[in-house]
C-alpha cells in the first residue's frame, strides 16, 4: 500500500471535506479525489461516504486512518530529526491566546520562552476564537470555558477568579454592591455578548446563584474595560488579573469577596487537535506553558492558604469571639 495514499486518506477526514484537504494539500480537489478513488480500487472497498459538505470513514476507512496517522507522524518526527540534526531547537509555533490573559499573564511566559529558544519562531494572536484551530491555522490555543470541547485536546492551566471591582472614587460617591441582586441595577462594566443579558453564575460554599445583568460597558478588551474601571464609570466585573496591581496599590476596591463568580467559565484551558503531529518546538512550548502555569497555581494556592489563616487568627483574637 502505497504511504503517500495512506497519509492523504488521513488529511482528507482531518479536513472533513474533500475540498478542505486540497486547500491545506495545495492541490486540486479533483487530484484529492482522483488520488482517493484510486486509493480506494487499490484495496477494493469504500473507505469514505461522501455527501454534499463533509466525508465520512466507513469502518474499514477508519481503521486505515489510525494506521495511517501513525504512519504520518513518525515520518513527521524522523524528517524533523534529520532536518535539526546537530542545530539547537527550531521550527514554528502558531499561538492564539485571550487578548486580556495573553498581554497580562502570558506575554512574559512568552518572551521568556522566546529568550529560551531564539531559533522557534512564535507566531501570536490576540484572540478569542476556537474556530481557526480546528481549521488548522493555529497548532495551540488558550482559552477560559466551563468544560472543553471533546474533540480536542485539553491541558487545564489553572482556574479563572472574578471580582466585582471599582475605583476608590467610584466607591466612595457610590458605595460599593453589598450583595448579588445589587449587581442587577449597577453600572456594570464587563465583557459580553452585546444585545443580551449576561448570566452570572455565583458560589456561596456549596450554593449555586444565577443572576441576570446588563452591563453598560461591553468589550472583549480587558485593557479597555480596566481603564473604563479606573476612571469611574462603574462596577466592573473582570478576571482577577486584569486589577490585581490596581487593588494591591488600592486605586481598585473590591467587594462580594464571600462569592465565587463565574461569567464564562472557570477554567483556562490549552487546546489542540488530537489527531496532529506536533513538532519538538510545539511540544516543548506547550510543557514550558504548562509549567509556569503551574508555578502561578502554586503561588495562588499559597496566597489563599495564608489568607485565610489570617482570617481564622482574627476570629480568633480577644473580642472576635
Amino acid at each position: 500500500m502505497d504511504v503517500n495514499a495512506l497519509t492523504l486518506l488521513v488529511e482528507i477526514l482531518d479536513a472533513g471535506n474533500l475540498s478542505e484537504a486540497a486547500r491545506r494539500l495545495k492541490m486540486t480537489r479533483a487530484n484529492v479525489s482522483y488520488h482517493l478513488n484510486q486509493l480506494e480500487r487499490s484495496i477494493g472497498q469504500q473507505l469514505v461516504r461522501r455527501t454534499t459538505r463533509r466525508v465520512e470513514a466507513t469502518e474499514i476507512g477508519l481503521r486505515l486512518y489510525e494506521h495511517g496517522k501513525t504512519i504520518r507522524n513518525e515520518l513527521l518526527a524522523a524528517r524533523e530529526s534529520i532536518a535539526t540534526l546537530g542545530q539547537s531547537l527550531q521550527g514554528r509555533v502558531r499561538l492564539s491566546v485571550p487578548s486580556g490573559y495573553g498581554q497580562l499573564v502570558m506575554s512574559r511566559w512568552l518572551l521568556d520562552f522566546k529568550r529560551l529558544y531564539p531559533g522557534i519562531v512564535l507566531d501570536v494572536v490576540f484572540e478569542n476564537r476556537v474556530e481557526d484551530l480546528i481549521r488548522d491555522e493555529i497548532d495551540i490555543a488558550v482559552r477560559v470555558m466551563s468544560e472543553p470541547p471533546q474533540n480536542l485536546v485539553a491541558r487545564e492551566m489553572g482556574s479563572m477568579h472574578y471580582v466585582v471591582c471599582a475605583s476608590r472614587a467610584y466607591a466612595e460617591a457610590n458605595g460599593m454592591p453589598a450583595d448579588l441582586d445589587a449587581l442587577r441595577t449597577a453600572p456594570l462594566i464587563a465583557s459580553a455578548v452585546v444585545s443580551r443579558q449576561l448570566r452570572v453564575t455565583a458560589y456561596l460554599g456549596n450554593e449555586r446563584h444565577e443572576v441576570l445583568v446588563e452591563p453598560t460597558l461591553i468589550s472583549e478588551n480587558y485593557l479597555f474595560l480596566r481603564q473604563a474601571v479606573l476612571a469611574g464609570l462603574g462596577i466592573g466585573m473582570l478576571p482577577d488579573y486584569v486589577v490585581q496591581q490596581d487593588v494591591e496599590r488600592g486605586d481598585v476596591l473590591t467587594a462580594l469577596h464571600a462569592w465565587r463568580l463565574s461569567i464564562f467559565g472557570t477554567g483556562m484551558y490549552m487546546l489542540y487537535m488530537p489527531n496532529r503531529h506536533h513538532t519538538r518546538a510545539a511540544s516543548t512550548f506547550i510543557e514550558f506553558m504548562l509549567e509556569r502555569a503551574r508555578q502561578v497555581g502554586r503561588r495562588e494556592d499559597a496566597g489563599r492558604s495564608t489568607e485565610r489563616e489570617t482570617q481564622v487568627d482574627e476570629a480568633q483574637q480577644p473580642g472576635n469571639s
